[in-house]
């Protein structure tokens, strides 16, 4: 057997973890980088404690979640930035089908809408939000898209002299290209995407609205990211 083929094993275990919808809402709610106890991710998807707890004992012998107690509490988060990834690029896959299916109520047309405008896509930023700011970046020449994302040296000097720091962990890279599922094309992801989305959430710069992932850019958000990347505030709503 070929070190490809001894790989087709542990491929097939993986697909067959995401080849449920009950454990798929659930990678897709954690996108939103925070933990969320098992009552949560049951009420969320919608089924029984119970069966909520199997398929997340699931997901944590398969490496796709981690886990913690505290008290009588369960707390589940999405392993890594790498496990992020893969939900998200598997998600964009599937958005035009998902997009084509019109909502059945205006609470749901109104989070998909809101979850377009802004949104975390694990610990960056995400829908027309995420690509305002990646294409400021771009047009500003603080990063570059031609081979992959890249921080210039300019762009490096941005992020220090506006107070975001970079610090570079195990083999993430500094800036990498993600696919967002609604705009389809790519946004900044990585250590930079990170950092600038804490940044966004610690200073209130965004805040975040409702139960899932979608974020909204404040009216101090829209003057700091008019100042610092020249984003016409219309852009931002």
């Amino acid at each position: 057997m070929t070190e490809r083929e001894a790989e087709a094993p542990g491929l097939a275990r993986l697909a067959g973890l995401l080849a449920d919808e009950t454990r798929a809402a659930c990678l897709l709610a954690l996108l939103d980088g925070r933990a969320w106890t098992a009552g949560e991710l049951a009420r969320h998807a919608g089924v029984a404690a119970s069966t909520l707890s199997e398929h997340l004992g699931k997901l944590v012998a398969g490496g796709l979640l981690t886990e913690e107690r505290q008290g009588r509490h369960r707390y589940v988060r999405l392993a890594d930035d790498r496990v992020a990834q893969l939900v998200e690029d598997l998600a964009a896959q599937v958005a035009p089908e998902a997009a084509a299916r019109r909502p059945r109520t205006l609470r749901a047309s109104s989070a998909g809408s809101a979850m377009a405008r802004g949104r975390t896509c694990y610990d960056h930023l995400a829908g027309r939000l995420g690509i305002a700011v990646t294409d400021a970046l771009t047009g500003l020449g603080l990063l570059r898209q031609d081979t992959g994302f890249a921080l210039t040296d300019a762009g490096l000097g941005w992020f220090d002299a506006a107070g975001i720091p970079l610090r570079p962990t195990g083999r993430r890279p500094l800036a990498r290209a993600c696919l967002d599922w609604t705009e389809r094309r790519p946004h900044l992801a990585g250590v930079a995407g990170a950092a600038l989305c804490r940044h966004a959430l610690d200073t209130g710069w965004c805040v975040r609205i409702g139960s899932e992932r979608a974020v909204k850019v404040t009216p101090a958000g829209e003057d700091a990211l008019s100042e610092l990347l020249r984003i016409d505030p219309v852009a931002l709503r």
